[in-house]
């Protein structure tokens, strides 16, 4: 049933359609019809506005909300009004009114299409102005004619902002003008602008990584503008997203989205067991986020950490409250643990993402515990997995497990060895490796050390000038995760597509703009490398070569030599006691993983 508001609407179509009937006599007859041909007209008006009612109802048309007119809503108008006419022409030739003028029957639809649409446009730039008239906090669209488009629609329909006028990267465009709104500048020039215009705000409308993102940043920190931009397509699911927000650190460094296999993904997840462990984590709490999304029938989330499997937990039965969730505080490293909780759900896939990562942590006084969780704990995890029927196991790995300098890297290059060598014991679950860098504000990152010393107003220290590193999104690591679990055959090895390096130093200097602030106000100070620390990460050792995936973000790594003996790796870390010496174990450890060369 139509409401009352619909059928008004309805009603003044028909009102419009029959004036434009009257309209296409007038016209048909030079300003003047003649009696008999206006006897013709009355009669034969009953069927125009039948026919119209039934073109726009078949259309849909009567459902349109006005206020929000738009070009979809005028092509479903034209297609309604075009039935509209069909029908009314099939009713006119049926019924062989005598010496009835056909070219009315072409005027009367182009002239109700032009009254109905007039009326609706009439609606919305009455409604725009009613709504927001010269209110709201007026901003400057940083942005190529295209790309400030979208931004203006979607200012349009938001009572706090106010479009005064767009600043493009191309000079070509000075002085054009898009929805009244004009080109006042290069972005070279928004300083002035927002002076000019009284605005101390700009919205970023280029894509993520452009070149204008980050000069609008350097010239937006000395002028003290608000830099904002519009939410990413996720972010438009939420709630809380509802308008433009303020620019973050990976609106500047930008990625293209990625692109899942969604139907193969909602095959493997959709009502199944899924466990993952260090779900409490950065990476593993994504993992959770990304596969509750899927319709999973039951996921299993395991952390040593009290406080980090809470929040999760919190979060999730927020979220997806239809979704099961099991929560355990539970140590990779106790093997009776792990295989009494997964053979208790039985899951169908496993994600191993707990893991030690901090570089120099792991690399003074804590060298065993690098391998006694890395190490002992994937190979628990994937024991377990298989033990109790997983289909899948897929460990986290790291690209400093690449021709690794450092305890920690080679432990997770151990563990990728020690999953391949379970893989050809183990046929019953296909173990796969998934490796990739630094993952934007992941627990224990550079991005938020930086947040922190800028807030305390520096120095933000970086150990080398030339440092660089590749880094992702969160959850853009977690989908190719979950795209690799998806794809991957037993013992294979993922490399993600990092995009290009990132010096950090550029890292800190954005960051710093990003507070508002300046180098000049907080300065950079450079320490040195740290112990296992250098300078270039690599993705793939010098003795690997890739193969390319039907996924144009994710190629397989092929590696050489010699799986571990798993029973020996087990009993060497395991008697190696509760503080061994550094250097023996560095020797064992080399002895293991032949790439690692300690600095």
């Amino acid at each position: 049933m139509l409401s009352r508001y619909a059928l008004s609407l309805l009603a003044l179509d028909l009102a419009l359609g029959l004036a434009a009937w009257w309209a296409a006599f007038w016209l048909r007859f030079n300003f003047e019809i003649p009696d008999e041909f206006e006897r013709l007209a009355l009669d034969a008006s009953g069927w125009c506005v039948l026919g119209l009612a039934a073109g726009l109802v078949v259309r849909r048309v009567d459902r349109q909300v006005w206020t929000y007119i738009g070009l979809p809503e005028f092509r479903q108008l034209a297609g309604g009004v075009f039935l509209g006419a069909v029908f009314t022409a099939v009713a006119v030739l049926m019924l062989r009114i005598p010496e009835f003028p056909r070219s009315v029957l072409l005027l009367q639809p182009l002239l109700a299409f032009l009254l109905m649409g007039t009326a609706r446009a009439s609606w919305r730039t009455w409604a725009e102005r009613g709504a927001h008239g010269q209110g709201g906090t007026p901003v400057v669209v940083v942005g190529s004619l295209d790309e400030a488009a979208g931004a203006l629609r979607a200012l349009r329909g938001s009572q706090r902002w106010r479009a005064v006028g767009i600043v493009s990267p191309l000079a070509a465009e000075r002085g054009r003008s898009l929805q009244q709104v004009r080109v006042l500048g290069t972005v070279d020039d928004l300083p002035q602008v927002c002076e000019a215009a009284d605005a101390r705000t700009a919205l970023v409308a280029s894509p993520p990584g452009s070149d204008e993102r980050r000069q609008a940043l350097l010239l937006a920190s000395e002028a003290h503008i608000s830099l904002l931009t519009l939410p990413r397509p996720d972010e438009w699911l939420k709630a809380e997203s509802t308008g433009p927000r303020k620019i973050e650190l990976e609106d500047l460094l930008g990625r293209a989205p990625v692109a899942l296999d969604v139907a193969g993904l909602a095959e493997l997840f959709s009502g199944q067991v899924v466990a993952v462990t260090g779900a409490g984590g950065s990476i593993g709490s994504e993992l959770c986020r990304q596969i509750a999304r899927f319709g999973v029938g039951k996921l299993v989330c395991i952390d040593v950490s009290e406080y980090g499997i809470y929040q999760l937990e919190q979060e999730l039965r927020r979220s997806h409250p239809q979704m099961q969730g099991i929560y355990y505080t539970a140590n990779v490293r106790e093997y009776e643990r792990l295989h009494a909780i997964l053979c208790q759900h039985r899951p169908a896939v496993v994600f191993h993402a707990a893991a030690y990562k901090h570089v120099p942590l792991m690399e003074e006084c804590n060298e065993i515990e690098a391998l006694r969780t890395n190490v002992l704990g994937t190979l628990h995890a994937a024991r377990a997995a298989s033990a109790c029927g997983a289909k899948r196991f897929v460990l986290i790995s790291t690209d400093k497990a690449v021709n690794p300098t450092n305890v920690m890297g080679a432990s997770k290059r151990l563990a990728e060895l020690m999953l391949q060598a379970l893989a050809a014991r183990e046929p019953r679950t296909q173990f796969v490796s998934v490796r990739f860098g630094n993952v934007l504000g992941s627990s224990g990152s550079v991005v938020p050390l930086f947040t922190q010393q800028i807030e305390r107003g520096g120095p933000v220290t970086v150990t080398h000038p030339e440092i660089v590193r590749y880094f992702m999104t969160i959850p853009e690591a977690a989908q190719l995760v979950l795209q690799a679990g998806l794809m991957g055959r037993s013992g294979q090895i993922f490399v993600l597509d990092m995009g290009e390096p990132v010096k950090i130093v550029e890292l800190a200097r954005m960051l710093i703009r990003l507070s508002g602030k300046t180098e000049q106000e907080v300065p950079i100070t450079f320490t040195g490398l740290r112990p296992g620390e250098k300078l270039y990460e690599e993705l793939l050792a010098d003795d690997e070569t890739t193969e390319p995936t039907p996924h144009a973000k994710l190629r397989i790594a092929k590696t050489g030599g010699a799986l571990p003996d798993v029973d020996a790796v087990v009993r060497w870390i395991s008697d190696a006691g509760a503080l061994p010496q550094g250097t023996p174990l560095r020797e064992w450890l080399r002895a293991q993983v032949p790439e690692y060369g300690p600095r």
